[in-house]
């Protein structure tokens, strides 16, 4: 079985990898030349776990190929899957202009029955823009050809995508015919082996069951952090609340830590397209309106709680940050509560000095030279005022406390992920700030 996948993003090069892993002749397609010729050096353009040596490995077995012309392969290509970017416009509608673009080339070009998946994020309508597309650039031609067009959202997440790929939770696929679902199910045969469930559904509502499904999660994060910020108030512990609240199973463990908010590539964005979806059909979706609104403020609270420390005099106090991406194990900084904080300390006049394991490549593309880069964890803390933990990679789990207090000034700690236990903290002479719990002066004795 042939396939092709136009995108070399995060989604299009997961995608194209792990179904050659499974046996599947892959080409994956991509404008930008040099991407292609890196790719096919084996120089991958994201930071994802596995995702090199997987590259690597299918392309050897000629099994996974790259180029920039969908004509190379226009012939041989039973399944076409359009992985663009879908960035939001201003009014949080997703843009729409690199899917339909390639729905047009395919529609110049292909020669015989083809199955046109998108498996780029996109409202609920865009399968009949493409099939649209697809039809006017046929009819250009005096062709009839047949075609089908699918719906695959992805549901993978940064930093463990090829788990998530390879071992599903579940996959969904809209179709319109049975012709479409017999070749989708040849495609996914692989997975079913080990029981992860195929769903099939009409086109609207998988397009519909991505959006939701990530309005939800990023529905228990903003409920959470909100809560948090109510347990300061009152008193109460924000982890012991959570471990009470999560043995109930109806509302479970997973995204209910609280935190200094969501951020990447996909919450942020989905959160705002569904809401833009739901205003052009006036209704207004007043949960995820809030959820958003308490995320963009969640964003800012370190840098509130260091105001409010060191009383509303921020000049020339040097932070250290430790961490950038949104989360770990990934390089992806769009949307991460690191460039909010950033941006208010330096407007502040303050000075940071930030280590991330692999991000620091995409932070000097934000901040270039306004910020100074650690070579490591310790090296922020020279005469640092205070230390912000914003990305919990496992190397920050276990910091030496001693040698940070030798490092830093002043010795204040603010945990934006509660990693930390505050009794050990503040017993080796640290003052310490987390979420949803009490501010802890440094036992002294």
């Amino acid at each position: 079985m042939k396939i092709s996948v136009v995108g070399t993003g995060y989604v299009g090069l997961v995608t194209g990898t792990c179904f050659a892993e499974t046996g599947v002749n892959v080409t994956c397609i991509d404008i930008d030349k040099e991407k292609i010729e890196n790719l096919k050096k084996g120089i991958i353009p994201i930071y994802e776990p596995g995702l090199e040596n997987m590259v690597k490995r299918n392309s050897d077995q000629k099994r996974l190929f790259f180029t920039t012309d969908i004509k190379e392969v226009i012939e041989d290509t039973e399944v076409f899957f359009i992985a663009t970017g879908t960035p939001p416009g201003e009014d949080g509608s997703a843009d729409l202009t690199h899917v339909l673009n390639v729905a047009r080339e395919i529609g110049k070009y292909m020669t015989s029955y083809t199955v046109i998946v998108t498996k780029s994020t996109v409202p609920v309508g865009t399968s009949i823009k493409v099939k649209a597309a697809i039809k006017d650039e046929l009819e250009k031609r005096g062709s009839q050809i047949a075609f089908d067009v699918a719906s695959n959202p992805e549901f993978l997440k940064e930093g463990s995508a090829i788990d998530d790929f390879l071992k599903p939770d579940r996959i969904i696929v809209g179709v319109e015919s049975e012709k479409a679902q017999a070749i989708m199910s040849k495609l996914y045969k692989p997975f079913l082996l080990n029981n992860h469930p195929l769903l099939f559904m009409d086109i609207p509502s998988a397009e519909m069951t991505k959006y939701t499904a990530n309005a939800m999660l990023a529905t228990k994060i903003s409920f959470i952090n909100d809560i948090a910020n109510l347990c300061e108030l009152v008193g109460a512990d924000i982890n012991m609340v959570r471990k009470g609240i999560g043995t109930d199973n109806r509302i479970g463990h997973k995204f209910i830590y609280a935190g200094i908010g969501y951020g990447g590539s996909c919450f942020p964005k989905d959160v705002k397209a569904i809401i833009k979806t739901a205003d052009d059909y006036n209704h207004s979706l007043r949960l995820l309106k809030s959820v958003e609104k308490i995320n963009k403020e969640q964003k800012k609270l370190l840098y509130k709680k260091a105001d409010e420390y060191f009383k509303n005099d921020l000049k020339n106090k040097i932070f250290a940050l430790w961490g950038l991406a949104f989360k770990p194990n990934t390089d992806d900084m769009r949307e991460a509560p690191a460039i909010v904080i950033i941006k208010k300390l330096l407007e502040a006049g303050a000075k940071v000095k930030a280590y991330d394991p692999v991000a620091q490549k995409e932070a000097k593309k934000i901040f270039g030279e306004t910020i100074e880069y650690a070579k490591d964890p310790y090296d922020t803390l020279i005469e640092a005022d205070a230390l912000m933990l914003v990305t919990e990679w496992p190397e920050f789990r276990l910091p030496n406390f001693k040698v940070m207090g030798k490092l830093m000034k002043n010795r204040m700690i603010f945990d934006g992920r509660n990693i930390y236990d505050p009794i050990e903290v503040t017993s080796n002479g640290f003052d310490y700030y987390g979420i949803g719990r009490n501010f802890i002066k440094a036992d002294k004795h």
